[in-house]
């Protein structure tokens, strides 16, 4: 009973003004926020984005318009601690750091960028915000437009951001993303930092909605992998795929599934790995 109820529940606001079209930042804003994805491509692509931050980050030390916001979020044992360096120039950094229990990784990155644009909008000589962050869907959640359970913090930073963006029409977002394996060294630092916070939780704590969806799902994959292993639902020629160290690849549930990411682009070639797979052929038999 308590795992079932003893929940956070979501704070949906789909009628707040923030949402309402015609009123909606990227209607009146859309010039003032940008988006700057981490290319992992190849070594050049690589060096030229750990480039771009190097400079990016000597550009922000200079002048005194400029708030350089670097977050980041760690989960060990259920806990989430979230880290947020807030530079400008010529002021002491101010560094937020709060953690929780049993929420997702991306409510965490979520709070720790609402916590670093909150502290950079208050300084009303800046004009540029700068937020690097290696959970740039984190970021992008501010403006969708969807029912999601971030909805009402997401209309809280917003409704700062309006204010910033009244003070003058060129104050201006930036979002850029910076992978942890990059080691881009002032991320690196932050990194460092939220990793190396210990916790012992205290019980019992409640769960976010996220989370408790979350486990739910791991639950339900968890009883299948058994269920499917030791009945004769798999069949006896079932194929197992396996990684370059010949382990064999867990399902999944999210962003397509262990292989099926790979074969949805083509019915033909989805249908041919799925005869390969489970070495029966995808008639209507094999699927009821």
């Amino acid at each position: 009973m308590d795992n079932r109820f003893n929940k956070v529940f979501p704070s949906f606001d789909p009628i707040n003004s923030e949402f309402q079209s015609g009123n909606r930042i990227i209607d009146n804003f859309s010039n003032c926020v940008s988006f700057h994805l981490f290319s992992k491509c190849n070594n050049h692509t690589f060096k030229k984005c750990i480039q771009q931050l190097n400079t990016l980050a000597i550009e922000s030390s200079n002048p005194l318009t400029n708030a350089l916001v670097i977050t980041d979020t760690s989960i060990k044992n259920d806990v989430a601690v979230s880290i947020a360096h807030i530079d400008i120039h010529n002021k002491p950094m101010v560094k937020t750091l709060h953690y929780t229990i049993n929420v997702t990784t991306s409510e965490a990155e979520f709070f720790a960028i609402r916590c670093g644009i909150i502290q950079a909008v208050c300084s009303h000589e800046i004009s540029k915000i700068i937020i690097v962050t290696d959970s740039i869907h984190a970021a992008k959640k501010i403006f969708n437009l969807s029912s999601h359970t971030l909805q009402k913090q997401a209309a809280l930073i917003l409704k700062n951001l309006r204010e910033f963006f009244n003070r003058h029409y060129e104050n201006v977002i930036k979002f850029w993303e910076c992978s942890s394996k990059s080691n881009w060294k002032l991320h690196k630092v932050v990194d460092i930092e939220v990793k190396s916070f210990n916790l012992t939780p205290l019980m019992p704590n409640k769960n976010s909605w996220d989370f408790s969806r979350k486990s739910e799902c791991n639950d339900i994959i968890n009883k299948w992998k058994m269920t499917f292993q030791v009945s004769d639902l798999k069949g006896n020629n079932f194929l197992d795929l396996v990684d370059s160290d010949d382990n064999i690849l867990e399902p999944i549930y999210s962003k397509g599934g262990t292989w099926l990411q790979h074969f949805s682009h083509s019915n033909t070639l989805c249908a041919r790995a799925t005869r390969a797979i489970t070495n029966h052929a995808p008639i209507g038999e094999y699927w009821l």
